[in-house]
């Protein structure tokens, strides 16, 4: 008998990505928007260290810290790591060495690149300066990276009196994380039938309740499925929520509804967006059925069929 051929393993490459917005207090601040005048600021504590980057408390007694000092754009390093294969979105686009380097008139060391021209020439104890960035905006990224330094300290800490001109008072950083998602045999059976436009769940073999998306197993009972059930088209929507803020990337106009949808056959409710109704029409019980795009693999969103509502007892325990 021939053996089967194994499933084709799915996989695809998937981006999380947000940008978070802060405020800054007085002491990060003055740290950011020296940095862009090409100023390196630290804070003093109440026993005479100097800390850089700075900090608004003190880490041994949680005092309020205030006194901003200025240290030297040139100091030593610690410890450090090649990185011999830089991702996107760091420091320098060839290899380089991540490296602590406490700057002169300084007790902590701030983590940077280190430009080298490989792990040969970089060493704990080695002199390093900072390195501007050409175009600078009030954010760490200022100081493009750290290079070799042939001379000895330059300065000791002298106070500031934080006096900037247009201050910086907020950044935003972007958050992203990239990775590779393959689903498993019961989504790829999934994402295989949507594709040829059908809804497919599995059955519980102990409870006989349906699930969709399958998940290749019962989540109530704990035992594997395997049972191929198509659901839908049609469905009920069971609970919804009005969208008034647009999504970067995502041509929909606001307001727009998404809801959970119970499809017809499943027991559990998945999501999809409503379209074909004015946003304040959409309603719990609403009978919808899928809307597909020429060349899609799921459906664009679903609208309404025109049946008249569901009864809540018929959808009540998929909420």
């Amino acid at each position: 008998m021939t053996p089967a051929p194994a499933p084709e393993v799915l996989k695809a490459p998937l981006v999380v990505e947000f940008p978070f917005t802060r405020s800054l207090g007085p002491v990060q601040s003055a740290f950011l928007t020296g940095l862009r005048e090409r100023t390196v600021l630290g804070v003093r504590t109440a026993g005479g260290r100097v800390l850089v980057p700075p900090v608004e408390y003190d880490p041994d007694t949680a005092a309020e810290l205030r006194d901003l000092v200025e240290v030297a754009p040139t100091g030593t390093v610690t410890t450090w790591a090649w990185n011999p294969a830089p991702r996107r979105g760091q420091p320098l686009p060839t290899p380089f060495a991540w490296a602590l380097v406490r700057l002169d008139g300084a007790d902590t060391a701030l983590l940077h690149a280190l430009d080298a021209p490989g792990p040969d020439a970089v060493r704990t104890g080695m002199r390093v300066r900072v390195r501007w960035a050409e175009e600078r905006e009030g954010s760490i990224t200022d100081i493009a990276c750290f290079e070799p330094y042939d001379g000895p300290a330059t300065q000791e800490p002298s106070p500031h009196e934080q006096e900037f001109a247009d201050p910086v008072t907020g950044i935003v950083a972007p958050a992203r994380l990239d990775y590779t998602y393959a689903p498993g045999r019961a989504q790829s059976r999934y994402l295989a039938a949507l594709a040829g436009q059908k809804t497919v769940g599995e059955r519980c073999p102990s409870c006989r309740k349906v699930y969709v998306p399958p998940r290749g197993a019962c989540p109530t009972c704990g035992v594997a499925t395997d049972e191929q059930v198509e659901v839908g088209p049609g469905g009920t929507v069971t609970t919804f929520c009005i969208v008034n803020i647009k999504a970067r990337n995502l041509d929909i106009d606001v307001p727009y509804v998404y809801a959970h949808i119970a499809l017809d056959g499943a027991d559990l409710a998945l999501h999809g967006r409503i379209g074909g109704i004015p946003y304040d029409q959409v309603r719990m019980g609403l009978r919808v059925t899928p809307v597909w795009t020429e060349g899609g693999r799921y459906p664009d969103h679903y609208r309404p069929t025109g049946e008249p509502d569901a009864d809540y007892d018929t959808y009540k325990e998929l909420l």
